[in-house]
C-alpha cells in the first residue's frame, strides 16, 4: 500500500531562496513543454523529449534529470483531457527521484539538487506516523512549498495486513447530524462540526466586510484551521472504529456514497453544512487504516437502508418519522434512524464474500422478507 509521510526541511534562508527559485525555474520550463505539447498535439512523455529535451537543458539550465521530472508532469497533466492547454503555479511541487535527491537517516539531513547546486538540508518528520511511514520510503518525492516552509511529500510503499478471517461485520452509517452511528450503538455527533463550520462562516463574512489590513491578516491567520479541524475529527472517527472491527475480529460495512451530492437535493439554508459534509475523506480514512490494521471493508448500496426495519425487515417510507426517530408500521419496533439503519448494513453484509478487500454488493430491500442469515465468512 502506498502512504506519504510528510516531511519538513529545516532549512536556511539561503537554502530557502534555492528551493524557490528551483520551483520557479521548473515550472517556467513545465510551461513551455506544455505550449509545446499543446500546439504540436503530442502529449507522449517520449515524443516530447526528443522534441524539447535539449532545447529545456539550454534555455533554463536545468539538470537532466529535472527536466524528465518537468516532462513527466506535463505528460500527468494532459491525462485527463487534450482539450485545454495546462498552465502550471509558478510554486508547485515537483517530483524528486533518488538520482536528484537522496537520505540520510543517521543525520536525519537530504542531498536535494538546486540551481545553486547540491544543498544538504536537515529535515524533521511531522510526527511519530510519518517517522514510522519514513523507514518503508521507496520512490518519488515532491518537493512542496506551504507558507514560506518547504515540505517534501515521500511515497511510502508500507505492506499491507494479512486480512482477517471474520464472520460478522460492524455497520456503520454515515450521516450529516450523526457524523457516524455503528451498529453497535455508538453516535459520532457532527453537532461540533457544524458549530465550527458556522463559526468560522461568520467569523470569516464579518471580517470580509470589513477589509482593513488586520482583517486581511486575521483573514490570512483562520485560512484552513476549519479544514485541519474536519480532517483530525474523521481521522479520529476512523481510528475508532477500525480500533472496534479489529478488536471484535469484524469487518466494516460501509455505504457507497459516490455521486450522493448529484442525487441528493436539499434546501438552500441546508446547502453550506450538505457541502461541508466530508463523507468521501472519513471513508478514505477508515478503509487506508483498516487496510493497515487487516480489516476487510464491505461497501453496501445504501438504498432503503433507513426505511428497513432491522427486526422483521418490512420496507416503507412510513417507518422513517423524522429524521432521528424510527417507529416499524408493521411490528412496531422502535429505534434511533442511524442506529437501525447501521444495523441493517451489519446483516446485509453478512453474506459469504469473494476473498477481496473491497466488495460491493448491491441489495434491495423492500419486498416484505427477512434478511439474510449468516451464510459464512465476510
Amino acid at each position: 500500500m502506498k502512504l506519504t509521510a510528510q516531511i519538513r526541511l529545516d532549512s536556511t534562508p539561503e537554502q530557502r531562496d534555492a528551493l524557490r527559485e528551483t520551483l520557479r525555474r521548473a515550472n517556467a520550463a513545465c510551461d513551455v513543454i506544455s505550449a509545446e505539447a499543446f500546439e504540436h498535439k503530442i502529449f507522449a512523455p517520449y515524443k516530447l523529449h526528443e522534441r524539447v529535451y535539449r532545447r529545456i537543458r539550454e534555455e533554463f539550465r536545468l539538470s537532466s534529470q529535472v527536466v524528465v521530472r518537468c516532462l513527466g508532469k506535463v505528460a500527468d497533466a494532459y491525462k485527463l483531457d487534450k482539450d485545454t492547454q495546462r498552465t502550471f503555479a509558478p510554486l508547485g511541487a515537483i517530483a524528486y527521484d533518488a538520482r536528484i535527491l537522496s537520505w540520510n537517516f543517521f543525520e536525519h539531513t537530504v542531498s536535494i539538487w538546486t540551481i545553486a547546486g547540491r544543498l544538504t538540508i536537515p529535515f524533521t518528520c511531522c510526527g511519530e506516523h510519518h517517522t514510522d511511514l519514513l523507514c518503508a520510503q521507496k520512490g518519488e518525492c515532491d518537493l512542496v512549498v506551504r507558507n514560506g516552509t518547504f515540505y517534501l511529500y515521500a511515497t511510502c510503499d508500507v505492506p499491507d495486513a494479512p486480512m482477517m478471517n471474520t464472520k460478522e461485520a460492524l455497520g456503520v452509517d454515515l450521516g450529516i447530524v450523526n457524523i457516524a452511528t455503528d451498529s453497535d450503538g455508538e453516535i459520532f455527533s457532527g453537532t461540533e462540526i457544524e458549530q465550527t463550520r458556522t463559526w468560522y462562516a461568520k467569523r470569516r463574512a464579518t471580517l470580509q466586510s470589513v477589509g482593513t489590513k488586520s482583517a486581511k491578516r486575521r483573514l490570512k491567520k483562520l485560512s484552513g484551521k476549519q479544514r485541519r479541524f474536519q480532517k483530525n475529527t474523521n481521522h479520529r472517527i476512523a481510528k475508532t472504529l477500525v480500533a472496534k472491527a479489529k478488536g471484535t475480529k469484524r469487518a466494516i460495512a460501509l455505504e457507497e456514497l459516490t455521486g450522493i451530492r448529484k442525487r441528493v437535493t436539499v434546501r438552500k439554508s441546508q446547502r453550506g453544512r450538505h457541502s461541508n459534509w466530508a463523507f468521501g475523506h472519513l471513508r478514505q480514512c477508515i478503509e487506508y487504516k483498516a487496510q493497515c490494521s487487516g480489516v476487510r471493508v464491505i461497501l453496501l448500496d445504501p438504498r432503503n437502508s433507513s426505511r428497513t426495519c432491522s427486526a422483521c425487515g418490512h420496507c416503507e417510507k412510513a417507518n422513517r418519522r423524522s429524521q432521528a426517530e424510527f417507529v416499524c408500521v408493521s411490528c412496531q419496533h422502535t429505534s434511533l434512524a442511524d442506529v437501525n439503519a447501521a444495523i441493517n448494513l451489519k446483516m446485509w453484509a453478512a453474506v459469504k464474500q469473494p476473498m477481496v478487500s473491497k466488495t460491493h454488493i448491491r441489495h434491495y430491500a423492500g419486498s416484505g422478507t427477512n434478511h439474510p442469515t449468516l451464510a459464512g465468512g465476510v
